[in-house]
């Protein structure tokens, strides 16, 4: 039975999920940096209605530059200039809190939600790896409870700092010559373990509030901050049955951390490799295999499992001595999705570099149109999703070949909006209310 209507969003990343994309004649290798080519997928997926789209960032050089397109323009300027040249979609922007400080990062989304008119996300990142660590200073990467301890209090200092101006402060009185009310306003006066913050935004409370907060770590630590915080999660899960259960358990956590269940939407990824057939589909999916570095793929494989150099054999299985979870400080979930794909489907490192080449963790599906319909549908209608992180493996292909071929399917079924409506803001679009201000008492029902 049909559960409403799903929730799209579009995951971009310059050629494509899969890295072998930039390789293929349709692509551009200088898309990354292109504004044009972030327009164009911006309109593409608005005109699929989908909810919001998504760019990740980190405050590193991604990997090596020889793999794949490395470079990323800052997200939030991105989005604010695709601000401009869309209506409805959501722009949701990457942004770490452990290396960034609350006042600026609040002040940033605010701007970014005035601009767009209240379509401002964020997702909340505790930035994992040594490479980022050192860009800032320090020798090795905090503590994995560190860094969610840290994030936590950022959250608490940044809402204080979006409710540091009531919604009415802001009178505009030109007779009595006073443009605002200096009683609404509220400094936060923080002063905590890892942030002193005194004043007031210097930003009027936006459209929304505040930006939807979004979430992608599934790690114990993770799923305690989502609980507490996400509205909606982005997370990697190659089964319907997996999904049931990550599905399931956040749901339950978010209702034990006194919030409402449906406060949270979860969203899993996935790669869509689509074609007119079946065969046709896999002949896709095998012309990008084929374009694999496999020696890119070894070391980006050793440095994930914190393995040293030359550790792994192309043709081999995964060492059977591998660290557990608890000894991981990065990225905990990806780490064990990753082994237990191998460990699951006994893939020697060359098949599991072709799994991950596409969507580095997250499902990847070949098929026609409405076998990608039928799996959206069975994993949202069993309990296992309220709606998908579409990522293309080829960009901009990938993107049009879902809006025109599978979205129209999703309509005709019934899960999917045919038109924007009169909900304008992005927590509207994810049946979400606007938060009150902490400051501000709700008005007795009489």
């Amino acid at each position: 039975m049909t559960r409403g209507r799903l929730h799209l969003n579009a995951f971009l990343m310059n050629t494509g999920h899969h890295e072998a994309s930039w390789r293929l004649p349709e692509s551009d290798p200088y898309a990354s940096v292109d504004l044009a080519h972030y327009v164009r997928l911006a309109r593409i997926a608005e005109r699929g209605t989908f909810d919001s789209l998504f760019l990740a960032d980190g405050p590193q050089l991604w990997s090596s530059v020889a793999q794949r397109p490395a470079g990323a323009l800052e997200p939030i300027t991105l989005l604010t200039a695709l601000a401009t040249a869309t209506e409805h979609i959501g722009l949701i922007a990457t942004a770490s809190t452990s290396y960034n400080s609350p006042y600026n990062l609040a002040r940033k989304f605010a701007t970014l939600d005035h601009i767009s008119g209240g379509r401002a996300g964020w997702n909340i990142v505790t930035t994992a790896g040594a490479e980022a660590a050192r860009n800032f200073g320090l020798d090795a990467e905090p503590a994995h409870a560190e860094r969610y301890a840290r994030a936590a209090e950022f959250l608490d200092v940044a809402l204080k700092l979006w409710d540091s101006w009531e919604d009415d402060t802001v009178v505009a009185d030109k007779a009595a010559g006073v443009w605002g009310d200096d009683a609404k306003i509220h400094p936060p006066r923080h002063k905590g373990r890892y942030f002193s913050v005194e004043g007031a935004l210097n930003v009027p409370r936006s459209p929304q509030g505040y930006p939807l907060l979004v979430q992608a770590g599934s790690s114990e630590d993770g799923k305690r901050f989502a609980a507490r915080y996400a509205e909606a999660v982005f997370t990697a899960q190659q089964t319907v049955e997996d999904a049931r259960a990550f599905y399931a358990d956040l749901k339950a956590r978010t209702v034990a951390a006194g919030r409402d269940a449906d406060h949270v939407k979860v969203l899993p990824g996935i790669v869509p490799v689509i074609g007119s057939t079946e065969a046709e589909a896999r002949a896709h999916e095998r012309v990008l295999e084929d374009h694999i570095v496999h020696t890119h793929g070894v070391r980006h494989l050793e440095r994930l499992l914190h393995l040293e150099p030359d550790t792994l054999d192309l043709d081999g299985p995964l060492p059977a001595d591998l660290p557990p979870e608890s000894a991981i400080e990065g990225a905990k979930s990806r780490y064990t999705l990753i082994v237990e794909l191998a460990r699951r489907d006994r893939l020697t490192v060359r098949q599991l570099i072709g799994r991950l080449g596409g969507g580095r963790g997250h499902l990847t599906f070949a098929g026609t149109p409405e076998q990608v319909a039928d799996t959206i549908q069975l994993w949202f209608e069993s309990g296992a999703a309220d709606g998908f992180n579409i990522m293309p493996a080829v960009l901009p292909s990938g993107l049009e070949a879902f809006v025109d071929h599978v979205v129209p399917l999703l309509r005709a079924r019934g899960l999917l909006r045919t038109e924007y409506g009169a909900r304008t803001t992005l927590r509207q679009r994810y049946g979400l209310p606007r938060p009150a201000n902490q400051h501000v008492t709700a008005p007795a029902l009489v």
